[in-house]
This record gives structure tokens, sequence and C-alpha cells, in this order.
């Protein structure tokens, strides 16, 4: 067995373990959790929500910032896709989380997660897409790390939400986008996804993190190829600003 897939099963057996012995319990601290929730009441008022943040690609911005306003990258350089929903930033607790989701195959975490982002979003914007399709992992990446977390996420919100599941598929395996800058982000993944039939009018893009929006931007340009007219990026935290 592959070092990826021995974590995923050490992890998942000890999330079984950490359930059985810990219910409800918050996802955080593992104090009480608050009724029907996976978390305590401190722990969710600490939380860093993304707000205020651009419209378009969710980077998030300075406190006092006029909401609704888009950032410089997106005045400049619109991303392919319409607007982003990525309720909560990649910084403290959000950021602990998901790497034990990411590298670890942490279920618990996940399920955190994932009541956190539909927590963030109105019932009118999970129902807008007529097609949801998770950021494909490289078969390669995906066997190395034994885990794949956007499908992960996306199988359970398209179960919870009656969302048709699509798929796309990457056309070769571009290098990680770990230490690229932004111009680097975006010519290492041009025109690195296709996908594979036609699709319907409105499309959602789902990942665990947005950095700088790349990988979204060039699966959008893949989207609006197979028929797609508008395609909504959606990640459940995004990286702050640089330095911020």
């Amino acid at each position: 067995m592959r070092l990826g897939g021995w974590l995923s099963s050490l992890w998942h057996g000890l999330d079984a373990t950490l359930r059985q012995a810990l219910p409800g319990r918050c996802g955080f601290c593992l104090a009480p959790a608050e009724r029907d929730r996976s978390w305590c009441e401190a722990c969710f008022e600490s939380l860093p929500w993304n707000l205020p943040a651009c419209p378009n690609c969710a980077e998030p911005q300075p406190p006092g910032s006029l909401a609704g306003k888009r950032c410089g990258h997106c005045l400049t350089r619109p991303p392919l896709f319409i607007r982003s929903r990525v309720p909560l930033r990649y910084e403290d607790e959000v950021a602990r989380l998901m790497q034990r989701f990411k590298f670890h195959a942490s279920p618990r975490a996940g399920n955190v997660l994932l009541e956190l982002f539909e927590l963030g979003l109105s019932p009118e914007a999970l129902a807008w897409p007529e097609a949801l399709i998770p950021v494909p992992l490289h078969p390669r990446r995906a066997r190395e790390r034994g885990f794949d977390q956007a499908d992960w996420l996306a199988r359970r919100l398209a179960t919870r939400h009656g969302l048709v599941l699509a798929r796309a598929q990457r056309r070769q395996h571009t290098r990680s986008q770990r230490g690229l800058d932004r111009a680097e982000r975006y010519h290492n993944l041009r025109g690195g996804f296709v996908v594979k039939g036609t699709l319907p009018s409105r499309v959602a893009l789902l990942d665990d993190v947005m950095t700088t929006g790349a990988t979204l931007d060039a699966l959008a340009q893949a989207c609006l190829a197979a028929g797609a007219r508008e395609v909504e990026a959606w990640a459940v935290a995004r990286t702050p600003l640089a330095g911020g």
C-alpha cells in the first residue's frame, strides 16, 4: 500500500474512534458542541470569515473596504467565472482543520468544513448551479496522496442539495502550484483541463482552498468551451492577502 493510502486508512480509523468516544464534541477544541452543530459557540465566533472580499475572486480585502467592490486584479484581468463564493479565510483554526482534511484524509475535519461552507452560502446560492464540478486531481497525484478532497466535498454537497455532479479531466500532470506567484500559476494551468460532453448553462466549480483563482479560472475556460454560459467558483476557504 502506498504511504498516502496507509495514512488515509490510519486517519479514517482515528476519526471513527473519536466520533464514538467524543460524541457531540467541537471539531476544533473538543469542548461540548452546540446542538446539531459540529462546533462550540466560542470557536464559531472566532472563525476567520472571508469578509470583506472581492465578489469576483473572493480575495480578502482590508477591513473597512466597500462591500461588493472588485479588487485590483479583477479590474485589470477579470476571471472567466462570474463570481466566487468562499465563506472562510485560510488561516488560524480553519487552516489547521483544512490540513487535517486535505493531507490526512480526516472525514471528521471534512464534515466540519462542509457544514461551515453550507452555512456560509444562502439556499438560493446552493440551488443556483445546474451542475457541480469538483476541481480534479491528476490521477498520479491522487494515487500518491490517496485522497481527492474536492471530489469528497462535491459528492456530499451534491447528495445533500440535489445537485448534478459533472466531471472534468486534467490534460496533463502539471507541477504543483505551491511556491508559484500569480502569473506563474496562470501559466502553469493554461489549457490544463477538458470537459467531455455538453454542460448546462449554469455551472459551479468546487475546490477546498482558493489561492489566486488560477486553477478555477483554467477550469472555467474548459466549462465555457463545453457549453456553459455562466460559471461560479466555490471553495471552502481563501488564502489571505500576502503580508496581511
